[in-house]
């Protein structure tokens, strides 16, 4: 399955929630001047620069080429580089690593994690929010059912999410000498923009791997009868809503 494809100006303009909830969890980071931290998977850079403001030396990371481009553009004055989260080396350790939006879309925990370690002091932490269990239970269910009423298979056994439980990815924190100080799976219901074009804008952007391989009218009609399905579940008042679900974790290098 292809990759997803990033519009960075669709990212910043009709998702830019994304690092907008993301700014809440820089409380839990707590970054401190002169500390020195990366941003892993910083998309266009909007969260680097908020660490970046309270002094501390940052460092932005992301698979994407487009969102670097994008992140340096908006922010030259900080450090960012192409990079995966799953095979990753860094010069110098980190005191923090910070990550928002982002885990939920590397099925290989276990080399992240691998990386995360490699890449902080003893005793540094690691701060993030992605997508926990049940994450868009609802959107994904009517993606699946759709496409593969098309003839396109078991799309679910070929996701490239990864929604684990907090039992799961704690422990996976832990086999790698982590530990786990602070865990919370919690629902939060997601209002999307652009009224009646909010699920389709959200698939656009963030499933666009599952309609790679249709025409036009066939991408149409598969929006179409998606949005069906989902519109007794999801929409409300004119305004689409995500039924996203996110776990927060804070883990110690021990």
């Amino acid at each position: 399955m292809p990759e997803n494809c990033w519009n960075t100006a669709f990212y910043e303009t009709k998702h830019a929630f994304v690092w907008q909830y993301g700014e809440d969890l820089l409380t839990l980071l707590s970054p401190q001047p002169r500390e020195r931290i990366l941003d892993l998977g910083c998309g266009t850079g909007q969260l680097t620069q908020k660490i970046a403001a309270v002094g501390a030396e940052v460092m932005g990371i992301d698979q994407s080429l487009a969102m670097i481009e994008k992140a340096t553009a908006n922010y030259p004055h900080l450090q960012f580089a192409v990079a995966d989260a799953k095979d990753f080396q860094v010069e110098q350790p980190f005191d923090a690593i910070f990550s928002n939006a982002v885990l939920h879309w590397i099925p290989e925990p276990d080399a992240v994690i691998r990386c995360l370690r490699e890449a902080l002091k003893p005793g540094g932490r690691f701060v993030a929010e992605f997508g926990g269990k049940g994450n868009i239970n609802a959107i994904a269910t009517a993606l699946y059912s759709v496409l593969e009423t098309m003839g396109y298979g078991s799309l679910e056994k070929i996701s490239p999410w990864y929604f684990p439980s907090i039992g799961e990815y704690a422990t996976r924190l832990e086999q790698q000498g982590f530990d786990v100080t602070y865990a919370v799976l919690f629902d939060r219901p997601t209002p999307l923009e652009e009224g009646k074009s909010g699920m389709a804008n959200w698939i656009e952007m963030f499933a666009s791997r599952f309609l790679a391989a249709l025409s036009a009218d066939q991408k149409a009609i598969a929006l179409r009868v998606i949005e069906q399905r989902l519109k007794p579940l999801l929409y409300r008042d004119g305004t689409w809503i995500a039924d996203y679900r996110r776990i927060r974790i804070v883990a110690i290098k021990a």
